[in-house]
Parts: structure tokens; C-alpha cells; sequence
């Protein structure tokens, strides 16, 4: 259960906030916030431009997201581990820096034509975004009053809304620019290019942060967490659940997200080219972005779980629609998921939480891994499309949401409805030392 923040001034480790430092450490966190939210959204487009390019099935191009989302698995405890030594800035970036190298193996991707260099590109350039994931999300909270940085942190999550909303509009030109199932050479090139133009944007902001790598100087450093209390984790049923939740909504968003410009160019559906379809997935993201600002003002006068219930609810009725309207009634109702998936995460993090604080950077970890539904969920779903066909497949991701929704279902009944408001955005492994 989140807690609210305290109204002093004074961080409880007695540092008190500089001013000057919170707003630069702001400034300094839109860029990875942006390009966080940039490279997600580019991605997801790659299912439908690899599908085309190299003639996949649905589970091999699913393998897009498979690659890129298995990184919170694979790599949050040793990245976890080298941020404990090296600090928040430090590690910051060196994420930017693994992404940039993640981008700049597009290049050799294309030169190769290799579906294998693309997945190998993405799992690094997803270990890159895996140190962002960790570090990013704990430092405004670190150096803001403790009244002020929740708004600092929706708004910033607010920049990463703006980056998955433009990179369909962006990215779709080049990605589906020459949209044949032909691999030439120029459709390769084209791959690339965002890629490459995403690299020189992340060298730079790597150069900003290491040249204020000392900004923290003076602050609390991360901890290593204790081992032995990892077992206190698997005995809260809110917590497993919580991570469950997590599971299900990663994967249905990521699903979604990655199939859904191929769901719009079904003759059934749209039938619009796949460079419009790649636009059109920008209201998917445009409406996560809309429902953020909007949900955080409606999550303080109605209960959390019953926003949460509301909104999955809403999602699956959405994708159930979906699944059965041709049209651009389908098409819209799928679109409209994008709306509903908004405030899901911050959410179902808050609702995770165990009431024991000292459990809260562990139980953080095990949230944070749950993300490896983007992984699994797309590839699943992919099958169930080679077998049955993409629309009736798409009930996968329905029946993630009534997963959701029986979550915050079962958080209204055990907390009778008191109202909450989700927590700070904490690191997902570490946290301050106190």
C-alpha cells in the first residue's frame, strides 16, 4: 500500500533539497524520459516492417518484442549491481551509451540483412534501456522535496507519453517508406535510419550526464539489497498478485502496440497502407498519453482500485470489440485500448506494494522483472495469429486485461475502497540509502 509523502522539506536522510540541483537534475531528465518513450514506440513498428520485409509469420516477427522486453529479466540484477558501484549519473550514462550501441547495430543489420543482427541490436539496445528503467526513475525523487516530486514525476512521465507518440508519426515515413516484402538494399538503409539519427541524440545526452556526473555529490548512494529477504516476498499474496497484474499489462500493451498497425491493414479492417497504419498507432500511444495527465487528476477523488477495475473493464470490452467489428468500428475500439492502459502501471505498482516498507525496494525488483510480459505475452499471441488469424488472436490480450481487472477487484474488497494515490515511481531494485 503506497503511503503519502511527507510534507517536510526535509528529506527523511536530513539533506536538504537544493533548488538549483532539482532543476537541473529535471532538465537534465527529459532527454532519457523523450528517447525512452521514442525507442519503445519505434519498435513496436519493426513487427510489421519485418513482417513485410522478410515475409515472417506472425511468431517470428513477434520475436521483435521478444528480444527487446526480456532484458528486464535477463539483466536487472547485474545492472542492478554495477549501479550500486558506479551511482545513479554514472549509470545513466552508461545506459545512454548501450543504447546508442544498440541503435548504431541497425547499421549492420542492414548491411547483413540479418534478422539475427536486428534481434541481437534489440536486446541491446533494451539493456540500455534497462539502466534507465532503474536509475532514472529513483533520481528526481531523490533530489526533490518530497511534496514536489510526484508532480516532477508525472510530468516527466508526461515527455516519455510525447516520445511514443511521435516516433509512429516519424519513424513510420522511413520504416514503411518502401513497404514490399522484397529485402533490397534500400528498404534495409531505410530500417536504419531512425536507428542511426536515435544513436547521435543518445551520444549526446550520454555527454550531458557524464559531464554532470557529480551532481548528486553529497546525496544518498543506492544500497545493495539483503538476499535472505527475498523470501519474505513469496509469502505476500498482494505482491504475487500485484506482479501477476504486472505480467498481464505489460504483455497486452506490448501485444497491442506491436500488432496493431498489422491489425490495421487487414482488408476487413482499414485496409490503409502500412505507412498509415504506422501513423495510426500514434493514437494507440496519444491516448496513453492523454489518459496520464487526466487519470492523475481523476486518481485523487476516486479510489485506486476502482479506477484500476474501471479501466481494465474498459480495456477488455475494447479488445473484445475489436476482435468481432470490422471496420473502423474494430479499428477504433483497438485504438481506444490506449486510453484505458494509461494509468495501469503507476497503479498496479502502488497496489503491489507490501505494507512493509523495508520489503519495498525487493518487492520493486520483482515488479520490475514482471515487465518480461512484453516478451511473452506478443509471442503467444503471434501463434494463436498463424493459427486462428490476427483478430481472433487478439483475445489473448483480452483475457490479460479481465486478469487486471480481477486484481483490482480483489484490492477494493481486502482495502474496502479507501482511496489511494499511486506512489513515487521508485527505483525498480534500489533505493536511497536512509
Amino acid at each position: 500500500m503506497s503511503r503519502p509523502a511527507p510534507s517536510s522539506q526535509t528529506p527523511a536522510d536530513g539533506i536538504a533539497p537544493d533548488p538549483k540541483r532539482a532543476q537541473r537534475m529535471f532538465a537534465l531528465s527529459i532527454g532519457p524520459y523523450f528517447m525512452g518513450g521514442f525507442v519503445v514506440s519505434l519498435v513496436s513498428l519493426l513487427v510489421l516492417r519485418l513482417k513485410l520485409l522478410m515475409a515472417l509469420d506472425y511468431v517470428q516477427s513477434s520475436l521483435v518484442q521478444f528480444a527487446f522486453h526480456s532484458s528486464y529479466l535477463l539483466f536487472a540484477l547485474p545492472i542492478t549491481a554495477w549501479l550500486v558501484r558506479i551511482g545513479y549519473m554514472r549509470g545513466i550514462a552508461t545506459g545512454l551509451l548501450v543504447m546508442a550501441v544498440g541503435c548504431v547495430s541497425f547499421v549492420g543489420a542492414a548491411a547483413l540483412h540479418s534478422y539475427a543482427v536486428v534481434l541481437l541490436a534489440l536486446l541491446t539496445l533494451s539493456a540500455g534501456v534497462t539502466f534507465l528503467q532503474i536509475a532514472c526513475s529513483v533520481t528526481v525523487a531523490v533530489v526533490e522535496p518530497a511534496q514536489r516530486a510526484i508532480p516532477r514525476v508525472t510530468l516527466l512521465q508526461g515527455f516519455n507519453s510525447v516520445g511514443t507518440v511521435l516516433a509512429p508519426l516519424i519513424g513510420a515515413w522511413f520504416l514503411f517508406a518502401d513497404h514490399g516484402s522484397t529485402a533490397s538494399d534500400g528498404a534495409w538503409t531505410m530500417l536504419a535510419i531512425p536507428f542511426v539519427a536515435c544513436m547521435l541524440v543518445l551520444l549526446g545526452l550520454a555527454r550531458a550526464f557524464w559531464s554532470n556526473r557529480e551532481l548528486l555529490a553529497g546525496m544518498p548512494r543506492p544500497r545493495r539489497v539483503r538476499v535472505g529477504e527475498l523470501h519474505r516476498l513469496i509469502a505476500d499474496r498482494r505482491l504475487v498478485a500485484g506482479a501477476l497484474a504486472m505480467f498481464a499489462y505489460v504483455g497486452a500493451e506490448v501485444t497491442i502496440g506491436g500488432l496493431l498497425a498489422g491489425y490495421l491493414v487487414l482488408p476487413e479492417i482499414l485496409a490503409v497502407e502500412p505507412i498509415t497504419a504506422g501513423r495510426l498507432v500514434s493514437l494507440y500511444w496519444g491516448g496513453a498519453m492523454l489518459g496520464r495527465f487526466v487519470g492523475a487528476a481523476i486518481i485523487t477523488r476516486v479510489p485506486a482500485p476502482r479506477l484500476l477495475a474501471l479501466a481494465a473493464v474498459a480495456a477488455t470490452v475494447f479488445v473484445v470489440v475489436a476482435t468481432q467489428a470490422d471496420g473502423a468500428l474494430g479499428a477504433t475500439a483497438l485504438i481506444a485500448v490506449g486510453l484505458c492502459n494509461s494509468i495501469m502501471y503507476p497503479t498496479l505498482f502502488a497496489l503491489s506494494l507490501p505494507d512493509d516498507q523495508s520489503l519495498a525496494p525487493h518487492a520493486s525488483m520483482v515488479l520490475c522483472m514482471a515487465v518480461v510480459g512484453g516478451a511473452v505475452v506478443p509471442v503467444l499471441t503471434g501463434g494463436l495469429a498463424d493459427q486462428i488469424g490476427l483478430g481472433n488472436a487478439l483475445l489473448l490480450p483480452g483475457l490479460c486485461y479481465l486478469g487486471i481487472a480481477a486484481f483490482a477487484f480483489g484490492c477494493t474488497r481486502t482495502r474496502g475502497g479507501v482511496e489511494q494515490a499511486p506512489a513515487i515511481v521508485r527505483s525498480p531494485v534500489i533505493r536511497p540509502r536512509t
